[in-house]
């Protein structure tokens, strides 16, 4: 079913820019962008680059954000690369300023829903993902700011009104992607379990969050427990919750909304 969504989010993308921003010389953020750009002034296809830009940036989000989040990433830079290419670059509206909103709008959902079900469009969202689980800054404002390269680009290659067309999809896109793909959502995880040990092993393995645990026992049984505590962002919890039912199905776990964070809540690596 995730894959699926994958390939939903990709179409969705690769709608907004054959439809909407190719064909009006406006460009995507992060590597798409660049992949749209190469497209537009080299006999190469669009689709064909995007896959090509992508490879090296799969291999380091496979090291740094996991097996799962990069085999959801490759369904989608395939996925998208090929709608990218066998649908046609025509566009709906010869109006720039609503390709710039509708392509910006368009193509932020498709990728805040990629983003959300754990896997990322590619290109800059593994380095904006990457970033964001150390830094806590959203998802979006990474993309709205690294993204700044591809405007000036824009501006060098085509003329600086475009860039500035260019500059209003990207930031539409990233507010998108920050509506609908929650990663800044903080959550209190607390784990009852008797197999503490070999659940945070795989949790500090898998997950880049610090984990808390203190000892207890259970109140009816007073069978020794252990209680893991753990700050983390709603879109881990899915994969937290399967870790741990893999070592203990009975465990309790207790999911509550964290209001603040005061300090580092990433683990630390020292």
């Amino acid at each position: 079913m995730k894959n699926l969504i994958v390939i939903v989010g990709s179409l969705i993308i690769a709608f907004a820019f054959n439809f909407f921003l190719v064909p009006n010389e406006i460009l995507s953020s992060g590597v798409s962008g660049i992949a749209i750009l190469l497209g537009l002034i080299t006999p190469f296809d669009t689709g064909l680059l995007n896959f090509i830009l992508n490879l090296p940036l799969l291999v380091l989000g496979y090291f740094k954000l996991g097996k799962k989040i990069t085999l959801n990433t490759l369904v989608c830079v395939i996925s998208l690369s090929v709608f990218l290419y066998f649908l046609p670059a025509q566009s709906i509206t010869d109006n720039i300023l609503l390709s710039s909103i509708f392509g910006g709008i368009i193509g932020g959902i498709g990728i805040g829903v990629i983003l959300k079900y754990s896997g990322t469009s590619g290109g800059m969202d593994i380095i904006a993902m990457i970033i964001s689980r150390k830094s806590n800054i959203r998802v979006g404002l990474l993309l709205t700011g690294m993204n700044g390269l591809i405007v000036l680009i824009s501006g060098a290659v085509f003329n600086w009104e475009i860039a500035l067309y260019t500059l209003l999809s990207i930031y539409l896109t990233g507010k998108m992607v920050d509506t609908i793909y929650t990663n800044h959502e903080k959550l209190t995880m607390q784990i009852v379990t008797t197999f503490g040990e070999e659940i945070r092993k795989e949790l500090l393995s898998s997950i880049y969050r610090g984990v808390t645990i203190t000892d207890g026992y259970g109140g009816y049984t007073l069978e020794k427990k252990q209680i893991l505590m753990m700050v983390v962002t709603r879109y881990e919890t899915m994969q937290i919750k399967q870790i741990v039912r893999k070592h203990d199905e009975n465990a309790f776990i207790n999911i509550s909304e964290t209001v603040e964070v005061v300090g580092v809540f990433a683990r630390n690596e020292k």
